[in-house]
C-alpha cells in the first residue's frame, strides 16, 4: 500500500488488516492524497498496481472533542486444524484522542498478555490445540476519559481429524441367515460421520431393510445371504480429513442337526407343555412339526394352541385330551433335513366342577356341601375338607359325612357349625380348592322379663319393658306386640315395634277394662316364641266420654214429646252404664231445667208428659257410670203439636166503616181459647164473591179481653161481609158469625172519553162517560172553562148526575179555552179531567217536540231538554220519550223508556232507568186528546256514564284440573250488563283453603269474555273455596256464591322421615323408616320403595319394593361386599312415586374375602424373568391388606411354587430364575381381614418371540340359545402369538344401519362362550369378536351371520294426549303410541283401563269396610275395567257407556305377542259434561242493510247438545278474503238470532255458528254465505290528466276500492278554481255504467286552473275524489309554431308551417287540430307528426264535405304541448269537380242515357224503400243495445275511451250567457248520449250539483237509428290486454286520432246513444228519449278502418302517415258500436 510515492508504514493512525485492508483511523488533514496498491510475487518479483484512489480530508476546524471508541474491524469466527502453526485474531478500533486508545485481548473473560502485536490489533496463538478453543474478546479502551469501552469477540474452534477407535477384523466368516456385526467406530472433532461401502459401492443403510447402522457407527447384517459375501469399507469423514478401513466378509451354509430334540410327556388337560427341538445348520433350518401325517406348525402354517418358539421347540397350550400322540420335529435348510419324535400323553386336569355355595341354613336342618369334581380315569383323586383352615375330623364326629363322590353333610347343624369350609382336591391330574360359608340361623328367643304398669304421665296408658333376647344368628326385624283385652283373644295391638326398642308406651287405652301384654321378636328365620304374659292390669273407671248418640225428639201430642236415643260408643262408656239423665227446659226462656232419671241403662226412650201447648223445649240426654255422670248431648230443640181451635170465637163481633177502603172489627175473645191462638185472622168478602176474600193476620192480645182489629184495602162504597176466626199450623178454627157492612163513600174518579164535537165559533159540545170508579152515588158533574190562563174568565156550571155532554157557548171566536169537567157525589168533587180547545177550531195532532238537548248525564239517568211542538189547539196531557239503544244507526227499533203525565208546561224532564255506558239516542213525542204526534228529530248520540257491575257472574263451577291446580268456569257478564267501558271489563278471582289455613288469594282476568281460569300453584290434594266478581274501571260488583272443589291426588312431596339402614351381613342390610307427613303425602300412600346404589357410581339406582302403607322396614339382599350404599326411601300413591328422603342414608356393607385381582398383563417377558402387572379386585369386598403372588411351571410334573406377599400398595412384581422358552402358571390372591380370597390366574411363556394373537373363529349362535334381550354366543380361539390371552372383546351391530359399538371389554380369557345381553328385542344384530394379550389386539373375528332378538313384552306405555269429555256418558281418548324400538315386536293393539274415583263429594274417600281381618292396607278405589282394541293403527277411541257426573281415571297400555307393556300415567277426567257435538241447524242469513246481517239458526239436536246450551258463537268472515278477515261475536244467551253489524257493504260474507255449553265450544255450522245490501260506493280510487291543451285535457280515473254494490256511473263536475271574466262555470257531466273510465274535456280556457270532483254511484253517490289541472302551455312548453299556410288539391291538403322557440326541451312531435269554422270547438286532427316534418299532407274523406274548416299546428315536447299557432285561414273541404261534372257534358250524357236513367231512378226508388225498411228494423236494435250512428261525433281508442265534444248546435234557444262571456256566440255544451248528463249553473246558483229551476240547461237527448254504423272504432285484438292505464294507451298510440265532418244541414241527425234506465230519484237529470228530435248542424266523425298494428294500414298513403283512413261510412256489415260519442260545439 503506498500513497503518492512513499511506502505507507504502519503506525497508531494506520492499520492493514488480514485481508490487506488499509484503515486510516482518526483522519486529519494531512492524510489526503492519492493512495493505491501494489502486489509483488516474491518468487519472480513481478508486481502489479492499482489504480489511485484520491482520499480528501474536509477540514471542519474547531477544537477536537474527545470520541468514544468505535470498533471498525471486529474479531471474526475461525476455525483451525490441530496441528497448524499459528492463527491470528486482529480487531482494529478508532478514538479520538488516538494516542488514549488502548486494545486489551481477553480469552473467555481471562485477560491475556502474550501473542498480542500492531498495537495491540492482532493476536496469534502458535501451535493451537484443543485447550486453545473458547471465545475471544477485544475491548477498546480510551485511557483517561469516562467515555465507555466497547467490546466485540469471536469464537475459536480447533477441529481434530478422524482416529479409528475401534476396526474391524481383516476376514469375518459368518453363516446364512445370521446376523453379523462389523464394527467401525471412530473419534474426531467435531465427530466425524461414517460411510459404508461393499465392493467400492455406497451402501443405503435406509433403502436396505436388512442392513442396519448402529449409532456407533458399526454395520449390522440381518438374515444373511451368499450375496453378501464381499469387501466392506468404512469411511469416518469431518471438516478436519478423513480415514478409512476396510474387512471382508465370507457367508457359508452348514446342513441342519437336532441338537436337543423332543421327549416323552405327560401333561395334565389344561395345562401347558414345551416339546424340545433345538437345531444348528446354516442356513437356519425351517422347522415342521407334525403329528401323524397334519402339520400342526411351521413357517406358513399355525394351528391355534400349537405355537413354535424362537428356538424351535413347540408350545402346546392349553393341551386338550385330543392332543395325546406322536409328534415329529422335522429341521430343513438348503444342506439337508434332520428329524426327532416324541409320544404325548395327556390326563384330563381334576378341576371342582360344582363348587360348595354359602349357605344359611335352619338350626337342627341338615347342610349338604357338594364338590363335584371331574377327573381323568387313570388318576386317583382324594377329598380334604376344611373348616377354618382346620381339617375335619370325619370319622370323628358322628354328625359329619363325607360320602364318595365328595359331598359333605352335617346333620343337626347348630350354632358351633357356622364357619368357612374348604374342599381340596388332590390328585396327579392336578389339585383344587373351593370355599364356602355356612350360617345356621334359629328364630329368636322370646323376650324376657316383659312387665306392664299403668303410666303416671298419661292417663289411659300402659308402659311395657323387657329385656332384648339372643337374635338366632340373624338381626331382628320387628318385634310383635300382642294384647288382650278382659281376658279376650290375643290381637296384634302393634305388628311392628322397633327391633332397637325395649319399652312401649301403649295409649288410647278404654277405662275400667284389664289388659295383658305378650311380646315375640321376628327375624328373617320367623317369629320366635311369646314372651311371658304380664301381670294383668286394670285401668279405673271414668265416666263416659261421648254422648248418647242419635238423641231424637218429636212431638206426640199438644202436651207430650217422644225422646229417642242410643247408648255411647262402647269404647267411651268407660265402665258398666247404670242409666241415663235427661234434662229439659223452655227454649230461650230463662228458667231451670227439670230432670228425669233413668236407672235403667238397656231403655233408651222417654216421653215427657204434662209439657205446655205449642211451646218449643230444649232437651239434651247423658249417661252415667259408677265413675259419675258423662257428657250431655248437643240440645235438641222440639215443639208441644198445636190444637186446632174446636170453637168459633163467640162474644159481640162488631163491624163498622172506618174509611172509604177500611172496616173496623171488634170482638170479645173468649178466655179459655187464650192459651190456644197463635194467631187471628179478620177476613172480609163481597156478597156472592166468597172466594176472593181479603185477609188480615193479626197476633191475639191477651193482656185485653176486648179486641179490634182493621181490614183495609177494600173498594169504596161497597158492602162487605166480614168475620173472625182463629188458626193454627194444624188449621183454621170456625169464623164467627158474618157481619154485613159497607165502606164510606168517597169522592169519584175521573169522567171517561172526554172530548169535545161541534166546535163553532162561539160554542161547542162536550161530551163525556161515567167515571169508572164512582165511589158512591153520583149527585152531578161541575163543568167549567175558562180562557187559557184567564181565571177570571171562569165559568162554571152544575149539572144533574143523568147528563154526560153539555153545549158550551158564549164563546169568544179563536179563543183557546181550558174546559173541566168533574164528577160529584156526597163527598164532593172527584178528579178534574181538563183539556185545552180554541173556539172555532177543532182540535188537532200534536206536533212533534224540537229543539232536543241532553245535560246532567249520569250513569242511569239524563236530563231531556225541549221546546214543545205544536200542541194541536188543545193542551199536552203526556209526554213520551223514545230511544235508540246501543249502536245507533238507520235501521234501529226506537223503544218507549218512559213517558211524563199532566205536565203541559214541562219544559225539561229527567229520564230515568237508563243502562250505564250505553249509546242513547232520544226522541220525543207528545199527546193531547186527539193522539199522539209524530216523533221529534233524534238528539244527538250521548252514551251515559259508567258504573261498577251490578251482577255477579253466573253459573260458576269448579272442577279439579290436576294435583296443583282447579278449574273455574263462569259465565260471562251479558254486555248490558257491563255498564262501562268493555275494555276494562274483567273479573276477580279469590280463593282460599276450606280449612281456614293460609291467606285468600285473588286473581285478576282482563278478558271480558273469558268464561274460565285455571287456578295453578294450589296444594296437593286440597278442598278449596272460590267466588268470583265482575268489575270495570269504575269499580267491583257482587261476588259470586261460593263453590268449593278439591285438588287431584298427588305423589307424595316429601319421603318418609326417620331412614335408618344397618349392614346384616356382606351382601345385605335393613332399611326401616317412619311415615311421611301427613301434609306432605297428598293422597293416600299406597307403599314404599327403598332406592339404592352405589355411592359415586354412575349406575341407575335399584329399587325395592314394599306394598302397603303399614311396613316401615325392608331387608336388602343381593347387595355388593363390602360397599358404600346411599339408601332413600320414598312413598308412593296411586299417581305415582313421590319425593325420595333427603339426605340419603350413607351405609356399608360388612366385609368378606376379597375377589380375585384384575387385569393382570405381562409387559416385559425374558427368556428367564417376567414382569407382571395388575389392578385390585374389582370387589375388594374390604380393605385389601395383601397381595400373594404364586407361580410354577404349568406341567405336570412341577411339584413346587414360588410364593411371594406384596405390600397392598403394590401393583407390579418382577419373577426371575425361570426357565427359557417355558409355561409358567401365575397365581395372585387379595386378602382382607376376612382371609385370602379367590385367586387370579394367568399363563406366560418364557420366550421373546412374543407376537399378537390371531382373530378368534367367526361367532355362532344357535337357535335355541337367542332370547329377547340375550343370546349366546361361541367362537374358537386363535393362536396366541405366544403370549396367553388375558381377555376377549366382543362388539355388536344392530341392523340394517348401525355402527359397531363395544359390549364388553373384559371377557374371560378362559371363555369361548359369552352371554351377550343388554339387546332389544325383536331387533336384528352381527357380532363380532377379537383377543387381546400383552402385546396388543388381534383383529376382530369374521362377522357372525344376522340374527334377531326374540320379541318382548313393551317397555313403554302410549303417551295420553288428551281426554276430553265426547258426550254425557262418554269420552274421547287421543293418544300416540310408543316408539317402534319400545314395542319390542308387532304391535297388537291397545287396552284401555278404567274406573270411578270414589270421592265422596270431592272431599275425601268414601267409608268403605274390609272383610279381610288379615289386611294390613287396601286402596280405596274400585278396581278397574278394561277395554281392549285390536286395531294398532288407532289413535283415537270413544270410551262410552260411562257414569254421569263421575270422576274417572284412564290408563292405557300396548301389547303385542309376548304380553303386555306398562301402564301409562294416569288421566283423570270428570264425566257429565261434554261440549256439543253437533253444529247449530239451519242457518240462514239474511241482509238488512248494508251494514248488518241477520242470522238466525236452530239448536243442534237435543241428543247432541250433552247439557244446557249456555250460548253461541257466530263466526263470519269476508268471502272474498278468507280467514284473515275473521270475527267472532259470542252470544252468552241460548238465542237462535243474532244481528251482525258495522259490516262493508255489498260485500259476501260467509258464517258459522256454534254452540257451547259449560264444558266448552262445539263443531262449527258449514259456512252459510250472505250478503249485505248496497251501500254508497267510496271515492274513486286516483285521478289523472293527460293529453292537456291549452283548451282540453283528457280525465282518467281508477273505479272505487270498495264499491259496496253495482256500481251504476260516475258524476264528473269541473270548474274554475277562479272567475274566468267574472263568470264561474260549473258543468256537471254524468256517465252511465261502470265504465269507461275517462273523460274529454274540451271547452276549457287557456292557461286556467280547473277543479275536477268525481264520485262514483250504486243506488246513491259516495264521497268524491278530487284534483287541479291547469290548461296548458305549460312552464318549459314550445312556442307557436308559424302561422299555417294551406295548399288545397283537388282531393287532399297540405299544410306547412315554420317551427318555433322548442321551450326548454327538444321538440318531440307535432299535432295539428282543426274546427269548423263557424265557430266550433279545437280537436285534435292528426297526432304523433315527425318532429323533422314541417309540413303534412292528408285526404279531404276525413272532413265533412262543404264545410270549411280552421287549422292551427302545436308543437309538442317533454314538458307538454306547447302554445298553438295562430289559425289558418279558412279552407272548405270540397273536391274539385272533374271535367265529367261539366255543364255540357251533363247534358249529353242526359240526352244519351235518358232511358237509362229512368231506369235506374226506378231501381233506386225500389232500393231505397228496401233500406228504409232496413233502418227501421235496426232503429229498434240500436235503441235497446246503445249503437252508434254513423252521423255522430265519436272518439275511441282500443280501451274504448269516450272522447266528449260539447255540441253548441242543437239548442234552438239563445244562451245570454255564452254572449256576456264573449267566448263563444253560441249555447254553453249540451251533450246529447243517455250515458252522459251535463248541467252548467252559475256559481250563485250551484248548490250540491243540482241546479235551479230557472237555470236549467239540461237538453233531452234524441235518439237516432243508424243500421249501417261503422264499428272499425271499435275492433279490438282480441289478445289485447284489456285494462291499462289511460295515459300509456291514449298517448302511446299512433293510430288514435280525431277525424270528423260537418254534416250537411238539413240532414236528419241519429240519436248517439239510446237507453232504457232513467234516474228516477234525480228528476232533473232524467234522460228522456226523443225519437223525433232533429239535429241543426253537428259535426261527425266517421270511423276509420284502424288495426293495432299502425305501420301496415290497409290503405296506405302517398306518405307515412299516421292518420285514420276511412271507409265507406255506409258500409254493409258494419257491426253496432259500443256506449260512447263525440261532438262538436
Amino acid at each position: 500500500m503506498r500513497r503518492s510515492s512513499f511506502q505507507l508504514l504502519w503506525d497508531t493512525a494506520r492499520a492493514i488488516t488480514l485481508e490487506n485492508t488499509l484503515v486510516i483511523l482518526s483522519t486529519v488533514a494531512p492524510d489526503a492524497g492519492r493512495y493505491y496498491v501494489q502486489a509483488v510475487n516474491d518468487k519472480n518479483g513481478d508486481n502489479k498496481t492499482s489504480q489511485p484512489i484520491t482520499l480528501a480530508v474536509e477540514n471542519v476546524g474547531g477544537p477536537a472533542d474527545p470520541i468514544a471508541p468505535t470498533i471498525i474491524i471486529p474479531p471474526k469466527n475461525t476455525s483451525v486444524v490441530a496441528g497448524t502453526s499459528e492463527v491470528t485474531l486482529e480487531c482494529v478500533a478508532n478514538a479520538r484522542p488516538l494516542i488514549k486508545l488502548h486494545i486489551i485481548w481477553k480469552k473467555d473473560g481471562m485477560l491475556l498478555s502474550g501473542g498480542i502485536s500492531d498495537h495491540n490489533r492482532r493476536l496469534t496463538i502458535p501451535n493451537p490445540t484443543g485447550s486453545d478453543a473458547g471465545y475471544y474478546e477485544c475491548e477498546a479502551v480510551l485511557r483517561s476519559s469516562s467515555v465507555p469501552s466497547v467490546v466485540r469477540g469471536a469464537y475459536l474452534s480447533v477441529l481434530e481429524p478422524p482416529q479409528f477407535v475401534k476396526e474391524p477384523e481383516r476376514h469375518i466368516t459368518a453363516e446364512m441367515e445370521k446376523v453379523v456385526d462389523i464394527p467401525c467406530r471412530a473419534k474426531g472433532v467435531p465427530p466425524p460421520s461414517i460411510t459404508w461401502y461393499k465392493d467400492a459401492a455406497v451402501v443405503e443403510v435406509e433403502k436396505l431393510a436388512r442392513f442396519r447402522q448402529r449409532s456407533d457407527g458399526g454395520l449390522q447384517i440381518s438374515g444373511l445371504v451368499p450375496d453378501d459375501t464381499g469387501m466392506f469399507q468404512c469411511f469416518a469423514r469431518n471438516a478436519a480429513g478423513e480415514v478409512q478401513t476396510s474387512t471382508y466378509l465370507a457367508v457359508t451354509s452348514i446342513a441342519p442337526n437336532i441338537t436337543r430334540g423332543p421327549l416323552d410327556s405327560t401333561v395334565i388337560d389344561g395345562m401347558s407343555v414345551v416339546l424340545a427341538c433345538e437345531t444348528s445348520g446354516a442356513p437356519r433350518p425351517a422347522i415342521t412339526w407334525q403329528k401323524g401325517e397334519r402339520i400342526l406348525a411351521s413357517g406358513s402354517v399355525q394351528l391355534p394352541r400349537f405355537t413354535p418358539l424362537e428356538s424351535g421347540s413347540l408350545l402346546i397350550s392349553p393341551t386338550h385330551i385330543s392332543d395325546a400322540g406322536t409328534y415329529t420335529c422335522l429341521a430343513t435348510n438348503s444342506r439337508g433335513v434332520d428329524e426327532a419324535s416324541a409320544d404325548l400323553v395327556v390326563w384330563a386336569r381334576t378341576r371342582i366342577t360344582k363348587p360348595p355355595q354359602d349357605q344359611s341354613v335352619i338350626k337342627g336342618t341338615q347342610a349338604s356341601m357338594v364338590c363335584g369334581v371331574s377327573h381323568d380315569p387313570r388318576v386317583t383323586v382324594r377329598y380334604i375338607w376344611e373348616k377354618d383352615g382346620a381339617t375335619l375330623g370325619v370319622e370323628s364326629n358322628p354328625r359329619i359325612r363325607l360320602d364318595r363322590n365328595g359331598s359333605l353333610h352335617i346333620s343337626q347343624t347348630w350354632s358351633g357349625d357356622i364357619g368357612t369350609y374348604t374342599c381340596r382336591v388332590i390328585s396327579a391330574g392336578g389339585n383344587d380348592s373351593r370355599s364356602a360359608h355356612l350360617r345356621v340361623r334359629q328364630l329368636p328367643h322370646a323376650p324376657e322379663h316383659p312387665v306392664a304398669t299403668l303410666s303416671t304421665v298419661e292417663r289411659r296408658a300402659i308402659n311395657l319393658t323387657w329385656t332384648k333376647p339372643f337374635d338366632g344368628n340373624s338381626p331382628l326385624l320387628r318385634y310383635v306386640l300382642e294384647m288382650s283385652e278382659n281376658n279376650a283373644p290375643w290381637t296384634i295391638l302393634l305388628a311392628s315395634v322397633d327391633p332397637k326398642a325395649t319399652s312401649v308406651t301403649v295409649k288410647g287405652l278404654v277405662p275400667a277394662r284389664s289388659y295383658q301384654f305378650r311380646l315375640c321378636a321376628v327375624n328373617d328365620v320367623g317369629k320366635g316364641q311369646f314372651s311371658k304374659d304380664t301381670e294383668r292390669v286394670s285401668l279405673p273407671e271414668e265416666p263416659p266420654t261421648a254422648p248418647p248418640q242419635n238423641v231424637i225428639a218429636s212431638g206426640r201430642t199438644n202436651q207430650s214429646i217422644m225422646i229417642q236415643w242410643q247408648p255411647p260408643p262402647e269404647s267411651h262408656q268407660n265402665g258398666i252404664l247404670k242409666g241415663y239423665i235427661i234434662r229439659y227446659c223452655l227454649a230461650g226462656l230463662p228458667v231451670g231445667y227439670q230432670f228425669k232419671n233413668i236407672t235403667d241403662a238397656d231403655v233408651n226412650n222417654l216421653l215427657l208428659e204434662d209439657l205446655i201447648i205449642w211451646t218449643n223445649y230444649e232437651i239434651e240426654v247423658a249417661a252415667y257410670n259408677s265413675a259419675g255422670l258423662g257428657v250431655y248431648s248437643s240440645k235438641v230443640t222440639e215443639w208441644t203439636l198445636q190444637g186446632v181451635p174446636a170453637l168459633p170465637l163467640a162474644g159481640d163481633l162488631h163491624a163498622h166503616s172506618k174509611s172509604s177502603t177500611g172496616l173496623g172489627l171488634l170482638w170479645n175473645l173468649p178466655a179459655a181459647l187464650c192459651d190456644l191462638l197463635a194467631s187471628l185472622q179478620l177476613i172480609a168478602w163481597e156478597p156472592e164473591q166468597e172466594e176472593e176474600v181479603t185477609m188480615v193476620t193479626a197476633r191475639p192480645n191477651f193482656q185485653d179481653s176486648i179486641h179490634v182489629g182493621f181490614v183495609s184495602g177494600l173498594k169504596k162504597f161497597t158492602e162487605y161481609f166480614t168475620s173472625v176466626l182463629c188458626f193454627t199450623t194444624p188449621g183454621d178454627g170456625p169464623r164467627s158469625t158474618p157481619q154485613l157492612v159497607r165502606t164510606h163513600e168517597d169522592v169519584p174518579g175521573p169522567v171517561g172519553h172526554l172530548s169535545f164535537s161541534e166546535i163553532l165559533d162561539t160554542s161547542l159540545k162536550v161530551s163525556w162517560q161515567e167515571p169508572g170508579e164512582k165511589n158512591g152515588i153520583l149527585t152531578g158533574y161541575r163543568i167549567s172553562w175558562e180562557e187559557y190562563n184567564r181565571t177570571n174568565t171562569r165559568v162554571t156550571h152544575y149539572l144533574p148526575n143523568v147528563t154526560l155532554e153539555y153545549r158550551v157557548t158564549g164563546l169568544t171566536a179563536l179563543t183557546t179555552y181550558t174546559i173541566e169537567v168533574a164528577a160529584m157525589t156526597s163527598k164532593g168533587q172527584g178528579q178534574v179531567s181538563a183539556s185545552t180547545i180554541s173556539s172555532g177550531v177543532p182540535p188537532e195532532l200534536p206536533g212533534p217536540p224540537t229543539n232536543l238537548g241532553i245535560s246532567n248525564i249520569g250513569p242511569r239517568s239524563v236530563t231531556l231538554q225541549f221546546r214543545p211542538g205544536y200542541d194541536g189547539k188543545t193542551s199536552i196531557s203526556r209526554w213520551l220519550v223514545e230511544a235508540q239503544v246501543g249502536v245507533v244507526g238507520e235501521g234501529e227499533e226506537w223503544l218507549l223508556i218512559h213517558q211524563l203525565s199532566n205536565e203541559p208546561d214541562a219544559r225539561s224532564m229527567e229520564v230515568p232507568d237508563l243502562n250505564p255506558f250505553t249509546y242513547y239516542s232520544f226522541r220525543m213525542r207528545q199527546v193531547n186528546i186527539v193522539g199522539t204526534s209524530p216523533p221529534s228529530q233524534p238528539s244527538r248520540k250521548i252514551q251515559t256514564l259508567q258504573a261498577p257491575p251490578d251482577m255477579a257472574p253466573a253459573n260458576v263451577s269448579l272442577r279439579t284440573a290436576s294435583e296443583t291446580s282447579l278449574w273455574l268456569r263462569w259465565m260471562p257478564l251479558p254486555e248490558m250488563e257491563y255498564n262501562g267501558n268493555p275494555e276494562s271489563v274483567g273479573y276477580k278471582i279469590k280463593y282460599s283453603r276450606s280449612d281456614g289455613h293460609g291467606k285468600t288469594l285473588s286473581h285478576v282476568v282482563q278478558d271480558r269474555v273469558e268464561r274460565e281460569y285455571t287456578i295453578e300453584d294450589l296444594e296437593e290434594w286440597t278442598e278449596y273455596r272460590v267466588q268470583v266478581q265482575a268489575f270495570n274501571a269504575i269499580g267491583s260488583g257482587p261476588w259470586s256464591q261460593t263453590v268449593v272443589g278439591r285438588t287431584r291426588e298427588s305423589v307424595p312431596s316429601s319421603g318418609p322421615t326417620n331412614v335408618s339402614a344397618l349392614a346384616t351381613t356382606s351382601s345385605s342390610m335393613l332399611v326401616r323408616w317412619s311415615e311421611v307427613p301427613e301434609a306432605d303425602r297428598n293422597g293416600l300412600v299406597l307403599g314404599y320403595k327403598v332406592i339404592y346404589k352405589e355411592k359415586d357410581s354412575d349406575a341407575q339406582p335399584r329399587f325395592w319394593l314394599v306394598e302397603g302403607n303399614s311396613s316401615r322396614s325392608a331387608q336388602l339382599t343381593g347387595l355388593g361386599k363390602y360397599v358404600l350404599y346411599e339408601v332413600q326411601v320414598l312413598a308412593f300413591t296411586r299417581i305415582g312415586d313421590g319425593s325420595p328422603s333427603h339426605p340419603p342414608i350413607l351405609e356399608r356393607t360388612l366385609d368378606d374375602v376379597p375377589g380375585p385381582p384384575m387385569g393382570i398383563l405381562f409387559p416385559e417377558v425374558r427368556t428367564t424373568s417376567v414382569r407382571l402387572i395388575w389392578q385390585p379386585p374389582a370387589a375388594p369386598n374390604g380393605i385389601i391388606l395383601a397381595y400373594q403372588i404364586t407361580h410354577r411351571l404349568n406341567t405336570t410334573t412341577a411339584n413346587t411354587a414360588t410364593v411371594e406377599v406384596l405390600a397392598p400398595s403394590a401393583r407390579q412384581y418382577t419373577a426371575t430364575g425361570l426357565k427359557p422358552e417355558s409355561v409358567y402358571l401365575f397365581r395372585i390372591t387379595a386378602q382382607t381381614r376376612k382371609g385370602w380370597g379367590d385367586a387370579a390366574e394367568a399363563l406366560v411363556v418364557t420366550t421373546e418371540k412374543r407376537d399378537r394373537p390371531q382373530p378368534p373363529s367367526r361367532p355362532v349362535v344357535q337357535q335355541e340359545d337367542v332370547r329377547a334381550r340375550s343370546v349366546l354366543l361361541s367362537w374358537e380361539p386363535g393362536s396366541d402369538g405366544l403370549s396367553p390371552v388375558r381377555y376377549y372383546t366382543i362388539q355388536t351391530r344392530e341392523l340394517p344401519s348401525g355402527r359397531w359399538t363395544l359390549h364388553s371389554a373384559s371377557v374371560s380369557h378362559n371363555a369361548s362362550s359369552f352371554i351377550v345381553d343388554r339387546l332389544k328385542p325383536f331387533t336384528s344384530y352381527k357380532f363380532r369378536v377379537k383377543a387381546t394379550n400383552d402385546i396388543g389386539d388381534s383383529e376382530f373375528s369374521e362377522e357372525s351371520e344376522s340374527l334377531t332378538t326374540l320379541q318382548a313384552a313393551p317397555d313403554e306405555a302410549p303417551t295420553i294426549l288428551s281426554v276430553t269429555p265426547h258426550t254425557t256418558t262418554s269420552v274421547l281418548i287421543r293418544w300416540q303410541p310408543p316408539a317402534e324400538d319400545k314395542i319390542n315386536g308387532i304391535l297388537l293393539g291397545f287396552r284401555i283401563r278404567y274406573r270411578e274415583l270414589l270421592y265422596e263429594g270431592l272431599r275425601g274417600f268414601t267409608l268403605r269396610g274390609i272383610n279381610n281381618p288379615g289386611a294390613t292396607w287396601a286402596e280405596l278405589t274400585s278396581m278397574y275395567s278394561m277395554r281392549n282394541l285390536s286395531r294398532p293403527s288407532l289413535t283415537q277411541y270413544e270410551l262410552d257407556n260411562l257414569n254421569k257426573h263421575r270422576r274417572y281415571e284412564i290408563r292405557m297400555s300396548v301389547y303385542n305377542a309376548v304380553g303386555e307393556g306398562p301402564s301409562s300415567t294416569p288421566q283423570e277426567v270428570f264425566v257429565g259434561e261434554a261440549v256439543p257435538t253437533a253444529a247449530p241447524r239451519n242457518v240462514v242469513v239474511h241482509g238488512a242493510t248494508a251494514t248488518q246481517l241477520d242470522v238466525t239458526w236452530e239448536p243442534p239436536p237435543l241428543d247432541s247438545q250433552n247439557g244446557d246450551i249456555q250460548g253461541y258463537k257466530i263466526y263470519f268472515w269476508e268471502a272474498q278474503r278468507g280467514n284473515l278477515t275473521e270475527r267472532v261475536k259470542t252470544l252468552f244467551l241460548a238465542e237462535n238470532s243474532v244481528k251482525l253489524k258495522n259490516l262493508t257493504g255489498y260485500t259476501a260474507y260467509m258464517v258459522s255458528v256454534a254452540a257451547f255449553n259449560a264444558a266448552g265450544d262445539g263443531p262449527r255450522s258449514t259456512p252459510t254465505q250472505g250478503q249485505t245490501q248496497q251501500a254508497a260506493p267510496s271515492a274513486p280510487s286516483s285521478v289523472k290528466f293527460s293529453e292537456l291543451t291549452t283548451t282540453s285535457v283528457n280525465v282518467s280515473w281508477e273505479a272505487p276500492q270498495f264499491p259496496n254494490g253495482v256500481l251504476g256511473g260516475y258524476r264528473l263536475v269541473y270548474e274554475p278554481c277562479s272567475p274566468v271574466d267574472g263568470v264561474s262555470k260549473i258543468v256537471t257531466v254524468d256517465v252511465k255504467g261502470n265504465s269507461p273510465l275517462w273523460l274529454k274535456v274540451k271547452d276549457l280556457a287557456e292557461g286556467v286552473t280547473y277543479r275536477f270532483r268525481i264520485r262514483a254511484k250504486t243506488f246513491t253517490y259516495g264521497p268524491e275524489i278530487e284534483a287541479n289541472v291547469t290548461t296548458g302551455p305549460g312552464e318549459g312548453a314550445p312556442g307557436p309554431p308559424g302561422v299555417p299556410i294551406i295548399v288545397r288539391y283537388s282531393s287532399a291538403i297540405a299544410i306547412h308551417w315554420s317551427s318555433g322557440d322548442p321551450g326548454k326541451g327538444p321538440i318531440t312531435r307535432y299535432v295539428i287540430e282543426a274546427r269548423p269554422s263557424d265557430e266550433g270547438l279545437w280537436d285534435i286532427l292528426i297526432k304523433d307528426i315527425p318532429k323533422e316534418v314541417s309540413s303534412y299532407t292528408f285526404s279531404m274523406d276525413i272532413l265533412k264535405p262543404g264545410v270549411s274548416y280552421d287549422f292551427r299546428v302545436i308543437a309538442v315536447n317533454d314538458y307538454g304541448f306547447g302554445t298553438p299557432s295562430s289559425p289558418s285561414q279558412s279552407v272548405p273541404a270540397q273536391k274539385a269537380n272533374p271535367f265529367y261534372e261539366e255543364w255540357w257534358f251533363l247534358v249529353v250524357i242526359a240526352l244519351v242515357g235518358l232511358i237509362f236513367i229512368l231506369l235506374l231512378v226506378f231501381v233506386l226508388i225500389i232500393r231505397g224503400q228496401s233500406k228504409k225498411y232496413a233502418k227501421k228494423t235496426d232503429s229498434g236494435n240500436s235503441a235497446k243495445s246503445g249503437a252508434l250512428g254513423h252521423s255522430e261525433m265519436m272518439s275511441l281508442d282500443e280501451s274504448s275511451f269516450p272522447a266528449l265534444e260539447l255540441n253548441n248546435r242543437r239548442l234552438s234557444v239563445k244562451n245570454s250567457f255564452c254572449r256576456k262571456n264573449g267566448l263563444y256566440t253560441r249555447s254553453p255544451p249540451r251533450p246529447s248520449p243517455g250515458s252522459l248528463h251535463y248541467s252548467d249553473e252559475d256559481v250563485t246558483k250551484y248548490n250540491d250539483l243540482i241546479p235551479a229551476e230557472s237555470s236549467s240547461l239540461t237538453e233531452k237527448p234524441s235518439e237516432i237509428s243508424d243500421s249501417q254504423g261503422s264499428d272499425s272504432e271499435y275492433e279490438v285484438d282480441s289478445n289485447h290486454q284489456k285494462a291499462h292505464s289511460f295515459v300509456n294507451h291514449y298517448i302511446s298510440d299512433p293510430t288514435y286520432y280525431n277525424s270528423w265532418r260537418r254534416q250537411q244541414k238539413g240532414i236528419s241527425r241519429a240519436q248517439a246513444y239510446s237507453y232504457t234506465e232513467s234516474d228516477s230519484g234525480e228528476p232533473d237529470h232524467a234522460a228522456v228519449t226523443n225519437n223525433t228530435s232533429t239535429q241543426q248542424g253537428s259535426l261527425f266523425r266517421p270511423k276509420a278502418s284502424r288495426t293495432p298494428t299502425p305501420q301496415n294500414p290497409p290503405n296506405p298513403p302517398s306518405q307515412q302517415s299516421t292518420l285514420y283512413r276511412p271507409p265507406s261510412s255506409l258500409a254493409p256489415g258494419s257491426r253496432a258500436p259500443i256506449a260512447g260519442f263525440s261532438s262538436f260545439v
